[in-house]
């Protein structure tokens, strides 16, 4: 069945109950950290998903969405979830995962519809997975809270779904908001939000080159570092202490290219830390150069930028009221982020988009820090 029009109630013939949304998240600093009890330094951004939903008096779960599928109202039956390769699984993982902790989930009708751009790095998987268990915890009436939200969105993703990701977006789709930068100990999950400064702006750009994290590379160097972290003898790579004099030897010494793997991940957690303290300062130039530092680790030793996006950061950075900028979110695409002096943001980003526009076939998008005429 195709969906015809766009309100839940001309899909379904009926209002919707509930009203839930959460936001896409752009990472600030602290790449492929998440995964290895690192640190990282996300913040919410504008674009949400929104799922309405409301309940049945059977089984059944429909489930439609324009944003992919062609319009396909698609569905399943609770407590007959699964996997099919398909964005179903992402509702699936949400109700299996409830289930498992002992929700009683009985069937629904959902519409989802997102304006977070898909394959950009900018977590519209966590939002959408965010945005349907605030809206099951709301019409179930579970006693659950942000946290444990985030750790019910990361299971479906990581468990059912099969995406070897860690849970900084989760957390960012549940507790991040576009003031603070929201700062994460992923081990532990305690978190701090810091304003973000006054002085400057995020500029968010997507490459238009998509990503996909439930397979190929993302599992390769998720995998490649815990083969590092056990050759180090330490449970995570979290556990190597960046200051030690003793480290960098140590790092060296593992084969290739896991010591390059090793060393973005250590240097990349100091870097968040670091990235922390200046803006607790409100150090712009020091947060940029850890900016431009992170993008060179990831391009050089974790091997996840891709030309389309180095040319992005450079012809970022080239421009004068541009702090420093670098690729966000997992990689291999997706967009970048820089930081970029008050109200300067929106001719910065004309400027990097036309440059970028000149190679054919490229097309850049603006997605956070004004509109390109």
């Amino acid at each position: 069945m195709t969906v015809k029009g766009n309100g839940f109630e001309v899909v379904f013939g009926r209002p919707a109950k509930v009203l839930a949304e959460a936001p896409g998240r752009v990472n600030l600093i602290g790449e492929h950290t998440d995964y290895s009890g690192g640190y990282v330094l996300p913040t919410a951004i504008p674009q949400k998903t929104r799922v309405e939903i409301a309940p049945r008096e059977d089984r059944l779960i429909q489930v439609a969405t324009a944003n992919v599928g062609g319009g396909a109202l698609l569905s399943f039956r609770a407590g007959e979830e699964a996997r099919r390769g398909l964005w179903l699984d992402y509702v699936q993982g949400i109700t299996a995962v409830l289930r498992s902790r002992g929700a009683s989930i009985p069937g629904f009708d959902a519409r989802i519809k997102s304006t977070v751009p898909l394959g950009s790095g900018l977590s519209s998987s966590a939002s959408l997975l965010v945005a349907l268990a605030r809206a099951l915890r709301s019409m179930l009436g579970l006693s659950i809270d942000d946290v444990e939200i985030a750790r019910i969105a990361h299971a479906a993703e990581h468990d059912f779904v099969g995406a070897p990701v860690g849970t900084m977006d989760q957390m960012a789709a549940s507790l991040a908001d576009e003031s603070t930068a929201l700062f994460i100990d992923t081990r532990t999950l305690a978190f701090e939000r810091i304003p973000l400064p006054a002085e400057a702006e995020l500029l968010v750009i997507d490459s238009g080159v998509a990503h996909q994290h439930a397979s190929g590379d993302y599992k390769t160097r998720r995998a490649e570092c815990e083969r590092a972290a056990a050759a180090l003898g330490v449970p995570e790579l979290r556990d190597v202490d960046a200051t030690r004099a003793s480290i960098e030897p140590r790092i060296a010494s593992l084969p290739a290219p896991l010591d390059r793997r090793a060393r973005h991940v250590v240097t990349e957690n100091a870097r968040v830390l670091a990235a922390v303290a200046a803006l607790r300062a409100g150090d712009l130039g020091r947060l940029g150069e850890l900016f431009d530092a992170s993008h060179r680790s990831m391009r050089d030793d974790f091997e996840v930028s891709v030309p389309a996006v180095d040319d992005l950061v450079e012809s970022a950075r080239a421009q004068p009221d541009v702090f420093g900028a670098r690729l966000t979110g997992g990689g291999f695409g997706g967009a970048i982020v820089a930081l970029v002096k008050r109200g300067r943001a929106a001719s910065v980003g004309r400027a990097v988009v036309e440059a970028y526009a000149r190679t054919p076939g490229r097309r850049a998008t603006v997605l956070v820090g004004g509109p390109v005429p």
